[in-house]
């Protein structure tokens, strides 16, 4: 019975701590995490997520090259969960890379942390994503986007209006923010465009994410942006999305921009 009641404490504490410490905690070498995936997403265990996925078609789909990792995954085709290997070196994150579906195969040496929350895996990506300055902060926010039951528009937007990050990281937040969120980041979108005090590229990287939106969403931003906005350069890119629409309101104000005094 204490032996039971032993293991039964140590589980709890185990769960309580936060996956940052537990990742924090882990020895150097690959250390494995999974979480849950959002509805719509697919991969094929390996190197192929799809996502935006309804009645077959799926809007989205990104290929990674992770053959010197084969010994990590084998290849079924599933909806979940999403697998995060982290690299640890001189207690550092040097790599990560990111799977859905499949498992994972048995390993010796890796450090396997289990299924974890999704609210705790996206504020443990993120935060990497936040404070990283390497190129490991850019790959930390996809996993993080595809998370099932958490909102992280508001996170993704506090990394794009962020000028102690990355420029990278803020461009890849804007990109994220433009395909992963609804209504609402599209109006942080907006104002990210509207803001003067905010670097160029992210503008423009804001411009296109607009342009990735639905058409009912977008469009009519764009052509305010095309009206509107006071940096001719920003003006230019939205004219130059809105031709892309094939929208008959593009059409509309090429022909109001083409004919005015």
């Amino acid at each position: 019975m204490k032996t039971l009641a032993m293991l039964l404490l140590l589980a709890g504490s185990a769960a309580a701590q936060t996956l940052e410490k537990r990742v924090t905690a882990a020895p150097d070498g690959s250390v494995r995490f999974s979480f849950a995936a959002q509805p719509g997403v697919y991969g094929d265990g390996r190197n192929s997520i799809s996502w935006g996925c309804r009645d077959g078609d799926c809007r989205h789909r990104q290929t990674s090259d992770w053959k010197e990792y084969r010994d990590e995954w084998t290849e079924p085709c599933d909806s979940g969960p999403v697998r995060v290997a982290l690299t640890k070196s001189g207690g550092r994150i040097t790599n990560l890379r990111v799977y859905v579906g499949g498992e994972w195969r048995p390993s010796t040496t890796a450090t396997d942390l289990g299924m974890v929350g999704t609210k705790d895996a996206t504020s443990y990506l993120l935060g990497l994503a936040a404070r990283d300055d390497s190129r490991i902060s850019e790959k930390a926010i996809f996993p993080a986007v595809l998370a099932d039951s958490v909102t992280i528009w508001p996170d993704l937007l506090k990394l794009a209006k962020n000028d102690q990050v990355s420029r990278k990281v803020r461009r890849s937040a804007v990109f994220w923010l433009g395909q992963a969120a609804g209504d609402a980041a599209t109006k942080g979108l907006t104002d990210l465009v509207d803001d003067g005090n905010q670097d160029r590229e992210v503008r423009e990287s804001a411009v296109f994410a607009l342009s990735q939106r639905p058409r009912d969403e977008g469009v009519p931003v764009l052509i305010r942006i095309a009206r509107d906005n006071k940096d001719p350069e920003l003006r230019r890119k939205a004219i130059f999305w809105l031709g892309q629409s094939d929208d008959p309101r593009a059409l509309s104000l090429f022909e109001e921009l083409l004919t005015k005094p």
